[in-house]
């Protein structure tokens, strides 16, 4: 299956559509040595080095994107098949908007052919498009496209595939604590209302697990106001590897040492287990 083919014109994006074990599906086990109750349910990315990976082959930074959305293709489809329940990609944030004009207006047109020519595989493969971020400021051809596609998509039942685009993690508290106020200010709900649950559920992300590992490419070490309240307790993973060079090997190495790590949640370690008594032989 080819849950993906690019941001580019002639490109494909990726889900999942049946209620049923895919003859593709696979075990991981088989391919990660680890038992699926391992495998983390959210991963969120920050998909970061395309310009300097593009400047490095003596290309324009515009070349790094294209390159970024084969790397698209390829996690997507092996979260999928992986049974992964959510992946979140970082993929335009409200400071983007600060790039080289030339640079945004390409990602524009690369965003609006990207969600119209992955719509059959969308629907072929169950895989449902959700958008994180703000809808203001996007262009009239991103949005038409993206609400088809997310329309179509709505009933599907396999990985939801995130695009966190015009995303900024301080607009989204401040939106969320805005439309809570409302309410308070319009008497829906009062002040002791207000939990940890409701405010999640006011965030773009209502509805989704908070991610479980957050990979961030190309050696950065910053959050880049990306899911601040979702990432409380995941697990990060730092790689060396620009985006475009990011592989299917490279997701497998991150979800390996996500599942190698003991998540405490801020409790302490358990005791290990004491050894079984050994009953004497008796000759």
């Amino acid at each position: 299956m080819c849950v993906f083919r690019s941001l580019i014109p002639g490109s494909h994006f990726n889900c999942i559509t049946l209620n049923i074990m895919r003859e593709d599906t696979l075990d991981s086990q088989v391919e990660l040595g680890l038992e699926a109750s391992q495998l983390p349910r959210h991963i969120a990315i920050i998909m970061d080095g395309n310009g300097r990976w593009a400047k490095r082959q003596g290309q324009p930074r515009i070349f790094g994107h294209a390159e970024g959305a084969k790397t698209v293709r390829e996690v997507v489809t092996r979260c999928a098949r992986l049974g992964i329940e959510a992946l979140t990609l970082y993929s335009f944030s409200v400071e983007n908007w600060k790039r080289p004009k030339e640079e945004v207006d390409f990602l524009m047109e690369l965003y609006g052919q990207y969600l119209v020519a992955e719509r059959g595989e969308i629907m072929e493969n169950n895989v449902q498009l959700v958008h994180v971020g703000r809808r203001e400021g996007l262009p009239d051809s991103v949005l038409d496209e993206m609400d088809t596609t997310i329309e179509l998509s709505a009933g599907n039942t396999g990985l939801k595939l995130c695009l966190a685009l015009n995303y900024g993690s301080r607009r989204e508290i401040l939106d969320a604590v805005r439309g809570i106020a409302a309410d308070v200010r319009d008497g829906k709900i009062g002040i002791e209302d207000i939990d940890e649950d409701l405010f999640s559920d006011s965030l773009y992300t209502a509805g989704l697990p908070n991610p479980d590992l957050l990979v961030r490419t190309a050696n950065e070490w910053r959050i880049s106001n990306f899911l601040l309240w979702q990432i409380s307790y995941s697990e990060i993973y730092i790689t060396e590897t620009y985006w475009p060079d990011f592989d299917v090997k490279h997701l497998d190495d991150a979800i390996r040492a996500f599942a190698s790590r003991e998540r405490r949640f801020g409790d302490i370690a358990p005791p290990p287990t004491p050894p079984a008594p050994v009953t004497p032989q008796v000759s």
